[in-house]
């Protein structure tokens, strides 16, 4: 009995070291072994992750990614962690993201089926739509319009893939450019030699805003997509996941995201002092009352109130 009891006390304790050790595993591990987290960060994504006047990266993702890094600290019981900013492109972040160069992806990722086979993401913290940015002296305000034009997205992205579907699916003739990052594609449309560059209509917007002439530009109304964004990670790591889930939930259940977007979307904003002017979304809105990390289109539709309003008396 002695013994029987002596080898209860061991098993008990090898599965509470096995399970502090699978709470530690993979990139918390990593970071606590380290004491460096790296974050993934972008040049030109304006104003989600970028660098100001002073080579400083900025940005509403990366504001939210210092609250995650935060709470990672603390959950680890570490007292310092150094961050380090590693550059990322469209094409590049998924690479470096698997071959573990950088620990979180802070830029304007979508999150969608497909990536997901490849990566994980945090709960959503914006919803944007893929549209067309031109000078309105072109004249372009639908996809059909863009026949047999020169046409440029960003290399790496979900944009430039459906744009790529639609041009063969439409048999639409679209000369299709790519540039390397956002600042690459706005300057092809500024200088000529695209008619319109294809993106998320928020970063669209940022650019012309910031640009010499902003009244030259318009957005199109049409929209090709529905593109949620969410903070990267690697798959396929759990602990690490739920850490960063529950950092971001916490962010939205405390309202803290609504002072971080009020920040970026709605004042002045580094190095010019451009205000965006973009109200939270009713799509971001339905997200922060019930985070999802979901890559499906259709998780991001929003009910118009008139139709919820029908739908409750059906249900009476």
């Amino acid at each position: 009995m002695k013994l029987l009891k002596i080898l209860a006390v061991m098993v008990g304790a090898g599965v509470i070291a096995g399970a502090a050790s699978a709470q530690e595993s993979g990139t918390l591990k990593k970071i606590k072994e380290t004491g460096v987290i790296t974050l993934g960060v972008r040049d030109s994504s304006d104003p989600f992750s970028y660098l100001d006047d002073k080579q400083s990266y900025q940005g509403y993702s990366i504001d939210i990614c210092m609250k995650v890094v935060g709470q990672v600290r603390n959950s680890l019981g570490m007292s310092e962690l150094k961050v380090k900013m590693n550059p990322v492109t469209s094409a590049t972040r998924i690479p470096l993201m698997a071959n573990g160069t950088i620990d979180l992806e802070c830029g304007s990722t979508t999150n969608n089926m497909e990536r997901q086979k490849q990566v994980a993401f945090a709960p959503t913290t914006f919803v944007t739509a893929n549209r067309i940015l031109s000078k309105k002296s072109a004249n372009i305000k639908t996809l059909a319009d863009l026949k047999g034009k020169s046409v440029v997205s960003t290399s790496g992205t979900a944009n430039l893939k459906q744009l790529t579907t639609l041009n063969a699916d439409q048999n639409l003739g679209i000369n299709i450019l790519t540039a390397k990052d956002h600042a690459e594609a706005f300057l092809m449309v500024e200088t000529g030699r695209a008619v319109a560059w294809v993106m998320d209509d928020i970063l669209l917007a940022s650019h012309a805003a910031k640009s010499k002439n902003p009244a030259d530009y318009e957005v199109s109304k049409e929209a090709l997509s529905v593109e949620p964004y969410g903070i990267m990670m690697r798959k396929d790591d759990p602990a690490f996941k739920k850490a960063v889930d529950t950092a971001v939930a916490n962010l939205m259940r405390s309202g803290d995201i609504n002072q971080i977007y009020n920040k970026w979307f709605m004042q002045p904003i580094p190095p010019k002092g451009i205000t965006l002017n973009v109200p939270m979304s009713d799509q971001l809105k339905a997200v922060i009352a019930k985070p999802t990390d979901s890559g499906e289109p259709s998780a991001y539709a929003v009910v118009p109130e008139a139709q919820k309003a029908v739908l409750k008396k059906s249900k009476k």
